[in-house]
């Protein structure tokens, strides 16, 4: 899909004047916004973006301070798929 904004001339051209690649900017801002509201996960984002790896997502977002959701339960079921792999390689030993 391609999406069309206007923006003034004195506008925009004031704005290249610090961001070379206006459009790109703009899919990025998208992206951490979208991020941020649970619109899109790390991989889409790499899609958007055309980024290498999720270790480049992770990093980009970093630098945009959209930092990763991690709450309790999700600390709870990591937790428990830690133990579960603790007792399964305890079995193999």
């Amino acid at each position: 899909m391609q999406v069309t904004i206007e923006i003034p001339d004195t506008i925009a051209h004031q704005i290249q004047g610090q961001w070379q690649d206006l459009p790109q900017k703009v899919l990025e801002s998208l992206s951490v916004e979208a991020y941020k509201a649970g619109i899109l996960n790390r991989g889409q984002i790499q899609q958007m973006l055309k980024l290498s790896s999720l270790y480049e997502v992770d990093g980009f977002l970093k630098q945009s301070k959209a930092f990763l959701s991690y709450d309790e339960p999700d600390f709870e079921q990591d937790l428990r798929t830690m133990q579960k792999l603790r007792d399964v390689n305890k079995g193999n030993c």
